[in-house]
């Protein structure tokens, strides 16, 4: 049975980071140094993964997906993977990528039973690509993404941060590409995440709101209707061009938040369970996990992320988090 939180939200969606490495130092998530990584010891076990995910699918948890860093630099991520979708209880398992290396790593993870990918893409342009994420090639996400379609792990979602005079000047060449091709694109708002960020004192210059980006596709290509979407709606409202095969998207963390309907917390690489992803709120998993803790007492500490889940996020009173890098929690 899926349990409801203080503010009578379902709770039924865990986001699990595999890791805190990325193979990427991009300028919105994390310093161009990186961040202190976890040692090895730190990081949870995969077998201390699955009892979690065990436990979360005893609580009424049905929807989990795989996060870093970048899950696939992690030794093992397929036989996770089949672990996880071997879990009775848990039907909606899907992963957020860098794309970097999905190429090589798509049949396997669909045969091992991952359903959907999300990919994180903010240019089209190679050379723009390579300076917002310091050092990528986009033609490897490319080719990720058409393996991913190959292997079935579909609807493809492309995940966008607009930032003020980076990229938002490429968002109506985003659109175009679900004009033709089954291109998912999801604009999101810039968000403040953690120390060190290049951009952390000036990040409320840097947003772009999904109104103006709205206005900037639909001047040029037409007005947006609205658009259902079947799998892993999440937090994101959903529109079509007319006439076209893709959708395009828009999250509003910033500028209408979507509190109200917010169905999830997130576990990051060293055990800690964040009921909400932008307050620095946590609570231990991997200490009680290690001390001998069962199923029993893991799904009592979920419960109390379930119960201390806050209302809303207070962003808009400049209350962010600042222990960790988005990096480090998995987004």
């Amino acid at each position: 049975m899926t349990h409801l939180d203080a503010y009578n939200r379902p709770i039924s969606y865990l986001r699990i980071s595999v890791t805190d490495r990325c193979n990427l130092r991009c300028l919105y998530c994390m310093p161009r140094d990186g961040v202190p990584l976890c040692s090895h010891h730190e990081i949870l076990t995969y077998e201390e993964i699955e009892t979690i995910a065990r436990a979360a699918a005893e609580l009424g948890i049905s929807k989990v997906r795989l996060t870093g860093g970048e899950p696939l630099v992690r030794t093992g991520i397929v036989e996770l993977v089949r672990v996880l979708a071997s879990i009775p209880g848990i039907d909606d398992l899907a992963m957020t990528t860098n794309g970097i290396r999905l190429s090589r790593h798509a049949l396997a993870l669909a045969e091992a039973g991952l359903l959907r990918v999300n990919v994180s893409l903010d240019s089209l342009r190679p050379e723009r690509f390579e300076r917002i994420t310091r050092g990528g090639r986009l033609e490897d996400v490319l080719h990720g993404m058409e393996a991913a379609r190959e292997a079935g792990l579909q609807p493809i979602k492309i995940n966008t941060v607009v930032i003020r005079g980076t990229n938002d000047d490429e968002v109506v060449d985003f659109a175009r590409k679900t004009m033709h091709q089954y291109w998912n694109v999801r604009f999101i708002e810039l968000m403040p995440m953690g120390r060190g960020l290049s951009i952390e004192d000036e990040w409320r210059e840097k947003i772009v709101i999904a109104q103006e980006i709205r206005r900037k596709v639909e001047t040029v290509l037409g007005k947006l209707e609205p658009a259902k979407v079947s799998a892993g709606n999440g937090p994101a409202r959903y529109y079509r061009l007319p006439g076209a095969r893709g959708t395009l998207g828009f999250i509003t963390a910033v500028s209408d938040h979507f509190c109200y309907q917010c169905n999830r917390m997130r576990l990051t690489a060293d055990g800690q369970l964040r009921p909400c992803l932008l307050s620095d709120h946590e609570i231990d998993l991997r200490t009680p996990l290690r001390q001998g803790a069962g199923i029993e007492e893991i799904k009592s500490l979920l419960l109390k992320g379930v119960e201390t889940k806050p209302r809303r996020h207070h962003l808009a009173e400049s209350d962010g988090p600042e222990k960790r890098a988005m990096s480090q929690i998995g987004g």
